[in-house]
């Protein structure tokens, strides 16, 4: 089984809320997750989430702290994926890939149809303090 390394971006904002969106494409088209994406060729962890944000929704973010590394397998593949905290440098978080955005709270989390493996990492920020 092939296993795919990815990055997602935990992007907080000053009023404690995180940025979640829904797939556009693919086979998981309409599932909510944390952006990011694949990590390309001789990039680090860091350099393909500022990359991926920046492609898919016209931001700059700053990569701060690791906050997790999850693993979970599909039925086609087996996902690792790090998650960091960001904070938006430039830009809006305009969606160019995604179905849908929005910012939510610890209290909200619940409310997404979360994507199986990006439910890990919903389950950590349920036990911890938001920035």
């Amino acid at each position: 089984m092939k296993t795919i390394h990815v990055v997602c971006a935990l992007i907080y904002d000053e009023n404690h809320r995180i940025y979640a969106s829904q797939r556009g494409y693919g086979e998981m088209k309409d599932g909510w997750e944390f952006p990011g994406g694949k990590i390309e060729s001789g990039e680090s962890e860091q350099e393909a989430l500022k990359r991926e944000i920046l492609e898919e929704f016209d931001t700059e973010v700053c990569v701060e702290e690791k906050l997790c590394m999850i693993e979970h397998t599909y039925s086609s593949f087996h996902l690792v994926m790090s998650g960091y905290w960001c904070s938006i440098v430039e830009g809006h978080m305009i969606m160019k890939e995604a179905e849908a955005g929005t910012w939510i709270t610890k209290q909200t989390l619940d409310t997404l149809d979360w994507l199986e493996a990006d439910r890990k990492i919903v389950a950590q920020l349920k036990q911890i303090e938001w920035k």
